[in-house]
């Protein structure tokens, strides 16, 4: 037996690998990255390799995803799950689209997960199916029903729904609130300057403004390629309080 990271022991069996040359293509075809400095011609899946060896290396027991054009994040993150042989995926996405929505409430949503049939055959496609859970909801009502739903605590969360500022703040709250310590959470986007600039995305604010502000509460690094992508190490998750309450610099 071997100690995993979060402190279980797990058994010692030979470890599967999915990201062979076929299932990258197959993701790169289908699950469409967006901004994560992949290149398809190399077969490279840029920050969706780290995605993967993430969840593999810190064999989380509960990933929640916020968001997603195609799934890519999804994907990655449970193909991980699936060849550690644990751990579940809860993906939160209303299937909002820039046509139905506006601009303000979707940045690349297409509407693609407005049919559960489709959705899971969608992830059937990479042999993920019964690891991914799909609410299709606001990230506001989702979290507001996560002790309705049974769902455990937050090892990994990945935050890629409304950029706006006041959005990625609330995603961030309310993950922190059914995470522990040393969770990790990863915040896709911030490296869209020009929304940022527009006001139109705060994902880059948010790390400025409350995660360097909370040194004692985070850790993180921010991947400034392609849309770009933080990781953020959760020192002390009790720290939601003291962001609700902390006023905003100028």
């Amino acid at each position: 037996m071997a100690a995993s990271p979060n402190g279980k022991r797990t058994a010692a069996l030979a470890a599967p690998f999915s990201l062979d040359p076929a299932m990258i293509q197959q993701i790169l075809d289908h699950a469409k990255p967006l901004g994560h400095c992949e290149v398809a011609a190399e077969l490279n899946l840029g920050f969706g390799f780290v995605y993967y060896g993430l969840v593999r290396a810190l064999r989380p027991e509960h990933v929640v995803v916020v968001g997603s054009g195609y799934g890519f994040s999804v994907v990655c993150l449970a193909l991980g799950l699936k060849d550690n042989r644990a751990g579940r995926l809860s993906f939160v996405d209303p299937s909002y689209s820039l046509l139905n929505n506006g601009p303000t409430n979707t940045i690349g949503g297409v509407n693609f997960w407005r049919d559960p049939g489709q959705v899971r055959s969608h992830f059937a496609r990479f042999g993920v199916e019964d690891m991914v859970t799909h609410y299709k909801h606001t990230s506001e009502e989702f979290f507001a029903r996560y002790a309705e739903f049974g769902l455990p605590t937050i090892d990994m969360a990945f935050i890629d729904g409304n950029h706006s500022y006041a959005h990625v703040q609330h995603d961030v709250v309310a993950s922190l609130k059914n995470s522990r310590r040393n969770a990790y959470f990863f915040l896709h986007d911030t490296n869209i300057y020009i929304r940022e600039f527009l006001r139109h995305a705060g994902v880059k604010r948010w790390l400025r403004r409350k995660a360097s502000r909370h040194k004692a509460a985070f850790e993180f690094i921010d991947f400034p390629f392609a849309s770009g992508v933080a990781v953020v190490r959760i020192l002390e998750p009790k720290v939601w309080k003291q962001l609700l309450l902390s006023p905003e610099p100028q």
